[in-house]
């Protein structure tokens, strides 16, 4: 861990300055692939660490940091599946922490193909001091993790996205912050989100996440498209635990009663274009609009959230480029969350 105290946070949109869970960032695992093995405190010591990468570099124009914990550090970057904002937000946190950011496409190694995982995950981690991995099955991401020398972090695989649900808690924590100043879990704690869309990684991760944070879920997906048991199970124990509340249903306009976050995500994942035709038959009524909304009766305050790339059918116009939208607040994010993690696991080594 670098020397670098990270003792108070006070990004810039949030007033006041409060004290981090610091110890909680000594005490994560060495891995990321989910934040379903993280407690709330670990998770908040990650939030709370990038909001303070983000008022340094961005309002105290700290342009790297000084004590460049990954100096001398190659990151690999595994992605068999494309990118953007994952993969510039990777890349430049690499940079600012002092490492080498290695990018292996799946054109560029042999990952899974005429190799094993497990013999790819002890050659590429005997190399490197870090791996960040985007992969397609669950099964992957935990292979690379139990087979690898270093640290693995999930950049995305079909079950998890750890990294995107910790810039949605930062980019809450700065909205609200900003209405009822407090501290990380005085903001988060009580405030109601509304899922609606499939049943993907995106909302797995916010179910692994969010109840155990004291945030509220209404999730709302087609019939056809449940969340599966054990993921409802886990979000009950999380959510009773703190003293919030999980839902599902498969209207979306009970769904955003009373809500202050609606969210939204693809209704075609990477690997399920053929299904596209039937899934446009399958989400009718699922697009995100002004008028859900009023339907709804959510609260008068709401925000829209999405982790793009976004598509006209899944939310209007009217929604996405409104002022109740943050997704590009959300997208920027990324960077923040995705360097606190960098630093945190990458640079124990």
């Amino acid at each position: 861990m670098s020397r670098l105290a990270h003792t108070v946070v006070s990004p810039s949109p949030i007033g006041g300055s409060y004290k981090l869970h610091t110890s909680a960032l000594s005490t994560l695992p060495r891995d990321l692939v989910t934040l379903g093995d993280y407690s709330a405190e670990q998770i908040g010591a990650l939030v709370e660490s990038a909001a303070d990468f983000k008022r340094k570099t961005k309002y105290e124009g700290q342009s790297f940091h000084p004590d460049e914990p990954l100096k001398g550090k190659t990151i690999a970057m595994l992605f068999s599946k494309r990118s953007t904002r994952t993969r510039v937000a990777s890349e430049s946190s690499i940079a600012y922490l002092g490492g080498h950011a290695m990018f292996l496409g799946k054109d560029d190694i042999q990952l899974g193909v005429n190799e094993s995982l497990r013999d790819s995950a002890q050659v590429i981690s005997s190399m490197v001091d870090g791996v960040f991995a985007r992969v397609g099955a669950h099964e992957e991401i935990t292979t690379l993790a139990q087979y690898s020398t270093v640290p693995v972090v999930n950049a995305l695989c079909d079950e998890n996205h750890p990294t995107q649900i910790l810039a949605d808690l930062l980019t809450i924590w700065e909205v609200f912050g900003q209405r009822q100043e407090g501290s990380l879990f005085g903001v988060l704690k009580g405030l109601n989100v509304a899922w609606i869309g499939d049943s993907n990684n995106i909302v797995y991760e916010m179910l692994a996440a969010m109840p155990k944070c004291g945030m509220n879920m209404s999730v709302c997906t087609p019939s056809k498209y449940p969340i599966p048991e054990p993921i409802r199970q886990r979000a009950a124990i999380d959510a009773q635990k703190a003293s919030a509340s999980v839902t599902y249903c498969h209207d979306p306009i009970a769904a955003v009663q009373g809500a202050d976050i609606i969210v939204t995500d693809t209704w075609v994942s990477m690997g399920q274009e053929a299904e596209k035709a039937q899934r446009m038959i399958d989400f009718d009524g699922y697009q995100v609009s002004m008028d859900m909304a009023a339907k709804g009766n959510a609260n008068k305050d709401w925000i829209f959230m999405h982790c793009l790339p976004r598509k006209p059918e899944e939310v209007t116009d009217e929604v996405f480029y409104s002022d109740r939208s943050v997704v590009f607040q959300e997208a920027e994010n990324r960077k923040w969350t995705i360097l606190a993690a960098f630093n945190a696991l990458f640079s124990k080594r």
